[in-house]
């Protein structure tokens, strides 16, 4: 993303802003893990869709005022021997390149500029981005820290959650956020190929994982979208596994479930192929429901749809499947105990992305959304559990599969593995 993709999120979020805002955001700051040690740093989302800035510490001061907006981004100060630890700081040259603001300060005069400004009376709401997530924990975040100290030094101002009208934003995808989530896609097509490639029985779970991650480090992707499910036999019945102690057996499905990120965007793709690299009759009854499934949903996802509807239709043309084909089950009613879990996630910026919080359930499709097609189907009683997830972009007729190249079929996995 250039600067002109976050100078015109910033100005479709200002305009949306009432006379008298001030809006406030943080990009986030270092969380300590032990001792003198900290996690790795993630930048806030919503930040970083703002201003492109993902250094911690960083705060963005924008006010509304006579259908004008002034901003200003706050940087720590330039410290030699802080920088000498943990690198660099943001200059204000690269604050307006990467951004589009002009206008920076530093971050130890934030305070007085925001108690200069609500004092002077031209201001009456205070917005900050409480995305409501951890209803618990209030000042967990900095932006709940600023709302409880305004709730004492500054009662004049109106606390407002800007964090829906994000949401909104990033509801539907601009073509340089398709562009970059293509670009992950490719990288994510390379690591799940590297790991069809290796398979065997024999071959562990760290194993697999090690080459996806090879794939991830060479395309200069440090940290994947989420940490990659990849499991094997029995412990593709937990759905979120991240233990990666297993081995994979002759006859095992192995499951993986990964994404790559490129430019802030995320993709989140599922594929299951048996580790021998041909499918057991059983294995392609099962998997034969699930791609013809996901083909069905390709067919006929379209604007108009209610996104309720996937999650669904999902299962009930899935359940027909299974009731036909293999007689796992005795009718619909009954899916649940071989389909465990939704059928559909918006996707981009975040693996489970915020969209606009309208109720949801009811919202339709519009062209532009991201989200995922995931057709799962665990049997215990046959020791197969695999996913088929895929990437789907809603155009003004239709959708695009965004994964398609990655081998999904089964003639297109025993292929690739056959190589």
């Amino acid at each position: 993303m250039d600067k002109s993709f976050h100078t015109e999120n910033r100005r479709e979020l200002y305009a949306s802003l009432p006379d008298g805002a001030l809006l406030v955001m943080y990009s986030g700051e270092l969380l300590r893990q032990t001792a003198d040690a900290s996690y790795p740093f993630f930048a806030n989302v919503n930040f970083r869709y703002l201003t492109g800035l993902a250094k911690e510490n960083l705060i963005l001061l924008a006010r509304r005022s006579g259908g004008e907006t002034r901003e200003t981004v706050f940087i720590p100060r330039p410290d030699p021997m802080a920088e000498r630890w943990t690198g660099t700081r943001l200059k204000a040259d690269e604050v307006r390149e990467i951004s589009g603001i002009e206008d920076v300060a530093y971050t130890d005069g934030f305070a007085r500029t925001l108690q200069r400004l609500a004092g002077s009376g031209s201001y009456d709401t205070l917005w900050l981005d409480l995305d409501g997530q951890e209803p618990d924990e209030p000042v967990r975040t900095p932006a709940r820290r600023m709302a409880a100290q305004a709730r004492e030094s500054l009662p004049f101002l109106q606390i407002k959650n800007v964090h829906p009208r994000l949401s909104s934003l990033r509801t539907i995808k601009r073509p340089c956020e398709i562009e970059a989530m293509l670009r992950a896609m490719e990288i994510t097509r390379e690591g799940i190929l590297a790991m069809m490639r290796v398979s065997r029985p024999g071959i562990s779970e760290r194993e697999y994982k090690a080459e996806f991650d090879r794939v991830m480090t060479a395309h200069g992707v440090f940290t994947s979208s989420f940490p990659p499910i990849i499991s094997a036999g029995a412990n593709n019945f937990c759905i979120h596994y991240y233990g990666y102690t297993g081995t994979a057996q002759d006859g095992d499905m192995v499951l993986n479930d990964v994404g790559a990120n490129y430019d802030g965007l995320y993709n989140d793709v599922s594929r299951g192929w048996p580790c021998n690299g041909r499918f057991t009759e059983r294995q392609r009854l099962l998997y034969g429901c699930a791609y013809d499934t996901s083909e069905h949903m390709f067919s006929i996802i379209r604007p108009g749809i209610p996104m309720r509807g996937i999650d669904r239709m999902i299962k009930e043309y899935c359940g027909e499947l299974l009731v036909r084909r293999t007689g796992l089950i005795s009718s619909t009613d009954n899916v649940g105990r071989l389909m465990w879990h939704g059928g559909a996630h918006h996707l981009g910026w975040d693996v489970h992305d915020e969209v606009e919080l309208t109720p949801m359930d009811a919202a339709p499709i519009r062209a532009g959304m991201v989200f995922c097609v995931d057709v799962g189907i665990y049997c215990e009683e046959w020791g197969i559990g695999f996913r088929l997830e895929d990437n789907c972009l809603v155009t003004e007729d239709g959708c695009v599969n965004l994964s398609a190249a990655i081998p999904r079929s089964i003639e297109e996995i025993e292929a690739a593995m056959a190589k």
